[in-house]
């Protein structure tokens, strides 16, 4: 097992390993005053691992609820953050009780944003049963719901206070929803480490998995310590996501989020490098390690509906979007462009 210190605005561990499940119990169980743990979860993680989790925190004492929602990104709305708020208080939920968010990342999206607001702030772990959220959205401290006009537009910065990656349970997962978190984790590689990025040209993700979870989350801690709130670094590692989040719209939520970002990073680093933000080609390499993983890299929707989407993005700033660009491969950088000249660039990686 690895363990691994995040230090932000709240310093907490990341546990890495085989059989780490078994401890949530316990580590709740320490935590001050608290009497009631919430386990939030989707419906089909619900039959996986729900009963587990809930048992072992029942053995240390703990009253348990749980509030189960259908799986998919289609949930992540203010209905069912608002249902899950009314049930938090219907089933008197104080304060000093804990919120355990089991599952992929729409779940601990979701139930990571009840925490932040229910009566201003309740204790939140996060157990992420899929290598996406084990990488990524665990860590870190980024909740949020989707709203019409695009994905994750109302949320909170709320760190967690512990997060239980038990890669055992990745066992269960589709080879689409593996794939899924491979993206993100050739996008550690690629935005920041080359090293990384050969190790995983070299090896293959499934058996070395507490490796690769462990450099991903070493790298996201490093970038979260300097820029907590993202309005600097933390940036970087949004490589793929502008242009991925379009493709999600322009999907209706139909393309995953992995597959999305997929697409996003090799049209990005095509663009950049055609329409001269960057003097290094890496859209090739990228491609390449993310088709090994059976992930898309092109789309079908046009400059002009990406576009459309992108500028809808929370990561525009008035008339300025920040994209991420690839210098070379395993260094990425902001680069500021005005939003008319998006559409230009984005046809030149499309080759129009």
């Amino acid at each position: 097992m690895q363990q691994i210190e995040v230090r932000a605005s709240r310093r907490y561990t990341v546990h890495i390993g085989a059989g780490v499940l078994a401890k949530v119990g316990a580590f709740v169980r320490g935590l001050p005053r608290v009497e009631t743990a919430v386990v939030v979860t989707d419906d089909i993680v619900n039959g996986l691992y729900a009963d587990r989790v809930e048992n072992d925190l029942r053995a240390q004492g703990l009253r348990t609820l749980r509030f189960v929602f259908p799986n998919g990104e289609a949930s992540k709305t203010l209905s069912t953050f608002g249902a899950l708020l009314e049930f938090l208080a219907e089933n008197r939920v104080t304060r000093s009780d804990c919120i355990v968010a089991l599952g992929g990342g729409v779940v601990g999206d979701l139930a990571g944003f009840a925490a932040a607001v229910y009566q201003r702030g309740v204790a939140f772990v996060q157990v992420p049963t899929t290598l996406l959220a084990c990488v990524d959205s665990s860590v870190g401290g980024k909740t949020a719901v989707d709203l019409a006009a695009g994905k994750n537009l109302a949320g909170a910065f709320y760190q967690p206070h512990a997060v239980f990656c038990d890669y055992e349970t990745l066992q269960t997962l589709p080879d689409r929803i593996f794939a899924d978190g491979m993206a993100e984790v050739i996008k550690y590689g690629a935005a920041f480490d080359l090293e990384f990025f050969r190790f995983l040209e070299a090896n293959d993700a499934h058996d070395r998995l507490e490796d690769v979870i462990a450099r991903c989350v070493t790298i996201k801690r490093d970038i979260v310590a300097q820029d907590e709130t993202d309005r600097g670094v933390r940036g970087l590692l949004n490589f793929g996501h502008t242009l991925g989040h379009a493709v999600e719209a322009c999907s209706g939520f139909s393309v995953s989020h992995g597959s999305a970002v997929a697409i996003g990073m090799v049209l990005l680093s095509r663009a950049a490098y055609k329409a001269g933000l960057t003097q290094a080609d890496c859209a090739p390499d990228i491609a390449a390690l993310l088709q090994t993983y059976g992930l898309p890299t092109e789309t079908p929707y046009s400059p002009e509906a990406l576009c459309e989407k992108a500028l809808s993005d929370k990561k525009r700033s008035g008339k300025t979007i920040t994209l991420v660009v690839p210098q070379k491969l395993g260094r990425c950088v902001l680069c500021p462009v005005p939003a008319e000249r998006l559409l230009s660039i984005v046809q030149a990686g499309a080759g129009v």
